[in-house]
C-alpha cells in the first residue's frame, strides 16, 4: 500500500494525468501513506497537514484505492458539497475506482412532503411566506432528491423552511402518510448502499445521539471514519450531546398541536386554547429574560423573580397541554408525536432547574427568542465510547491541531491520547512569499486607546498593499468601532460583516480585488481567497475565548478542581489553534504572497507569546513598517527583520 499510494500521487501517477495543475508533494504522499496504513490496521490517526498539503486527495486516494467502506465527515455543508461534487469525482475518475458515493445531509436540508401539505393549516401565513410556499409546492413536483438547496428564489432565512422541513421532534416516522415517498428516508437508504458516505459533523453526532437513544443508526456500518476539519469536532459534539430547549421548539410544538387538532381532534377545543396560551407564556418568558444577545449562566437568571415566575408559567401550561395531548394521542400519529415532544420538552425544562455534576446550565437570548442549554463539560469519554463501539479506522485531520508541535491538547480533548500523530508543514515558500509584521509600540490590549492604535498601525499597511486586506477581530464590538474609523480614512471598498450575507461579502471581496473586509469569528476559518485579492491579514488581538462565556467558565473551574492550570491546559492551546486558523487565510496557493500583521504586543511581551509564534508557519518577522512597504514594493523582496 505504501509504495502504491506514493505512486498514485507521484509525477507519473493517474492524478497527474487527470487533475489540471496537479503537482506531486512529498507532504501529501506522507499523509496518504499514513492514512493507508491506518486503513489497513484499523487504528487511530491524528494528522495536521499545513495549508497546501492537499490533505483531501491524501485521504481520498488510499481510501478509494483500498475499497474501504467509509464515512467522511467535514465541518460545514459548503465543504461537504465541495468534497462530494468536486474532489471525490476527480479522484474516483483518476483511479477508475468502482465505488458508490453518497451525499447525506441532516433532515432540515430535505423537503418534508407531509409538513408541506400541512403548512398553511393553523395560524395564517403572511404574504411573503405564502408566496414562498407556492414556489416550494411547484418545485416539489419535479425534484428528485428534495434537497432544499436546489430551489432558487427562496431565501435561506425564509419563514417557509421550518414549515416544510422536519425535525427529530416532529417527524412521524413510519406512521407518516407519505412515508415511502420521504426524501430523508430515500437519502438514508442510498447511504446504506454506498461505499463512501459524505456527511458533516452535525449529522455524524446526531447519529451518535439517536443511536444511543434507541432510534437506530442513520449512517451505515463502515470500516473507516475520516473526520476532516477535526479541530471543530469537540465543539460540535458538545452541542449534540447536550440538551437544548428553545423558544422555537416550544412555539413549534404549540403550532403543530393546533394543526393536528384541526385534523384529528376538532372536538377538543381546550387543546388549541392551551396551545395558544403556551405561545403567550413563551413570549412572556422571552420578555422576562431582558435584552437581546446575552449569553450567561442559567443561575444568573434563575434567581430573578420575574424569570422564575415566567418559566414556571411555561412549565405549568406545557404540563396541562401534555395531559390533553396524551388523551388525544390515540386519534392519530401526529397527536401522538406532539404528546411525545411535549413530554420530552417538559422533562428538559425541569432538568434546567437542578444543578448536576459534569454539566453546565446556561442560556442565550436573541431579538426574537431564547435557548436554554445543558452542556457536558467534557465529551472525550463519550466520543471514545462511540469509537470503541465502532471497530473501524478513525482518522482525524486538519490544518490546525498541534500547539508548537504537540498534539497533547487535541488528542486529550478528542479522547484518543494514544493515537498515532503526524505533523506535516505546508509546502508553501513562506520564507520568500510572506512576512509576519509585529508592530512596535502597541499599548496593552486592555488599554482604552488600544483599537485606535490598531487602526493607526493598520492603515499604512493597507495603503502599502493597496487594499486586498482581511481585518479579523476577536469581538463584534471592536469590529464595529474600527469599521467606522477605517471607512473615514480609506478610499478602498470597505466590506463589513453583518452588512450582507457572509458568502456575498466574500464574493464581492474577490471581485473588487482591492477591498478591505472586516470580520469576526465566522471569518477566521473556511474562507479561501486566492491571488491578489488578498495580500494582507490583520488580526487585532490574540483570540482568547471570552472569559464571560458560561461553558468556558465551567470548564476552567473543573480544571481548577482537578489541580490543573486552566490557562495552560485549555485557554492557551485553544487560542493558539484559533490564531493558526486566522493566519491560514493568507497563503492559499503556491503563487500567493502577502503580510500577516499581528497587533497584540503580548506576542513579544509575555512568555507565552513564544508558544504562539512557534506554532505559526516559518514566516520571516519584522517590527519595521519600512520592511512591510518594501515587501509590497517588489514581488521578490525578501524581508528578514527580527
Amino acid at each position: 500500500m505504501d509504495d502504491d499510494v506514493a505512486r498514485l500521487l507521484g509525477a507519473d501517477g493517474p492524478l497527474a494525468d487527470h487533475v489540471a495543475g496537479f503537482a506531486p508533494r512529498a507532504e501529501q504522499q506522507q499523509l496518504a501513506t499514513a492514512v493507508g496504513e491506518t486503513l489497513e490496521t484499523g487504528g487511530l490517526l491524528v494528522a495536521e497537514a499545513g495549508t497546501g498539503t492537499g490533505k483531501t486527495f491524501a485521504y481520498l486516494v488510499p481510501l478509494l484505492a483500498s475499497g474501504t467502506r467509509a464515512v467522511i465527515s467535514t465541518a460545514t455543508r459548503t465543504l461537504q458539497d465541495q468534497l462530494f461534487q468536486r474532489d471525490l469525482p476527480l479522484v474516483r475518475e483518476a483511479l477508475a475506482a468502482p465505488v458508490e458515493v453518497c451525499l447525506l445531509k441532516g433532515r432540515s436540508n430535505y423537503l418534508c412532503l407531509h409538513r408541506m401539505d400541512m403548512a398553511d393549516q393553523g395560524d395564517p401565513l403572511d404574504a411573503a411566506t405564502l408566496r414562498d410556499l407556492g414556489r416550494v409546492r411547484d418545485w416539489a413536483g419535479v425534484t428528485r432528491d428534495g434537497d432544499v438547496g436546489e430551489l432558487p428564489g427562496v431565501a435561506e432565512d425564509s419563514r417557509v423552511w421550518p414549515l416544510v422541513t422536519s425535525t427529530v421532534d416532529n417527524c412521524l416516522g413510519s406512521g407518516c402518510p407519505v412515508f415511502e415517498e420521504c426524501h430523508v428516508l430515500k437519502a438514508r437508504r442510498a447511504a446504506q448502499q454506498a461505499d463512501v458516505v459524505v456527511v458533516n459533523h452535525h449529522l455524524l453526532f446526531a447519529d451518535m445521539v439517536l443511536k444511543e437513544e434507541g432510534f437506530g443508526e442513520l449512517l451505515p456500518g463502515v470500516d473507516a471514519v475520516i473526520l476532516d476539519e477535526a479541530h471543530q469536532v469537540e465543539s460540535v459534539a458538545s452541542r449534540f450531546l447536550g440538551v437544548t430547549v428553545s423558544s422555537r421548539r416550544l412555539l413549534d410544538l404549540a403550532r403543530d398541536s393546533i394543526a393536528e387538532h384541526s385534523r384529528e381532534a376538532g372536538d377538543m377545543p381546550a387543546l388549541p386554547e392551551l396551545a395558544w396560551r403556551l405561545e403567550g407564556r413563551v413570549r412572556n418568558a422571552r420578555l422576562a429574560l431582558g435584552e437581546a444577545d446575552q449569553r450567561l449562566p442559567w443561575s444568573h437568571w434563575q434567581g430573578l423573580e420575574e424569570v422564575g415566575a415566567a418559566f414556571a408559567g411555561v412549565r405549568e401550561t406545557l404540563a396541562e397541554l401534555l395531559v390533553l395531548l396524551e388523551e388525544a394521542a390515540g386519534r392519530g400519529r401526529g397527536l401522538e408525536q406532539c404528546a411525545r415532544r411535549a413530554r420530552e420538552t417538559l422533562d428538559a425544562l425541569r432538568g434546567m432547574e437542578a444543578d448536576e455534576a459534569g454539566w453546565v446550565r446556561w442560556a442565550e437570548t436573541s431579538r426574537l427568542g431564547f435557548q436554554l442549554h445543558r452542556t457536558p463539560l467534557e465529551v472525550a469519554e463519550t466520543l471514545r465510547a462511540y469509537m470503541d463501539a465502532r471497530p473501524a479506522a478513525w482518522i482525524f485531520t486538519s490544518a490546525t491541531l498541534s500547539v508548537a508541535g504537540s498534539f497533547e491538547h487535541a488528542t486529550r480533548r478528542l479522547g484518543v491520547p494514544e493515537a498515532r500523530t503526524l505533523q506535516l508543514d505546508s509546502p508553501f515558500d513562506y520564507a520568500r512569499r510572506a512576512l509576519l509584521y509585529l508592530p512596535s509600540g502597541m499599548p496593552d490590549p486592555n488599554a482604552p486607546d488600544y483599537h485606535q492604535a490598531v487602526v493607526d498601525a493598520a492603515l499604512p499597511v493597507i495603503r502599502a498593499s493597496r487594499g486586498s486586506a482581511f481585518f479579523l477581530f476577536t469581538s463584534h464590538r471592536a469590529l464595529r468601532w474600527c469599521a467606522g474609523r477605517i471607512r473615514e480614512q480609506l478610499d478602498y471598498p470597505v466590506l463589513v460583516q453583518g452588512e450582507a450575507p457572509r458568502g456575498e461579502l466574500i464574493q464581492r471581496f474577490r471581485e473588487h480585488g482591492n477591498a478591505v473586509l472586516l470580520g469576526s469569528q465566522t471569518f477566521w476559518e473556511g474562507v479561501d481567497v486566492r491571488g491578489g485579492a488578498l495580500e494582507v491579514v490583520i488580526i487585532d488581538r490574540l483570540p482568547f475565548a471570552a472569559p464571560s462565556d458560561p461553558v468556558l467558565q465551567a470548564r476552567l473551574q473543573a480544571l481548577r478542581d482537578q489541580g490543573r492550570s486552566p490557562f495552560v491546559d485549555y485557554q492557551l492551546p485553544e487560542a493558539v489553534i484559533s490564531l493558526k486558523q486566522g493566519v491560514g487565510r493568507l497563503i492559499r496557493d503556491v503563487e500567493d504572497r502577502g503580510v500577516v500583521m499581528l497587533c497584540d504586543p503580548r506576542l513579544r511581551g509575555r512568555g507565552y507569546g513564544r508558544l504562539f509564534l512557534d506554532s505559526l508557519p516559518p514566516l520571516p518577522r519584522t517590527s519595521e513598517l519600512a520592511e512591510v512597504e518594501a515587501f509590497f514594493a517588489g514581488p521578490e523582496t525578501v524581508a528578514g527583520g527580527g
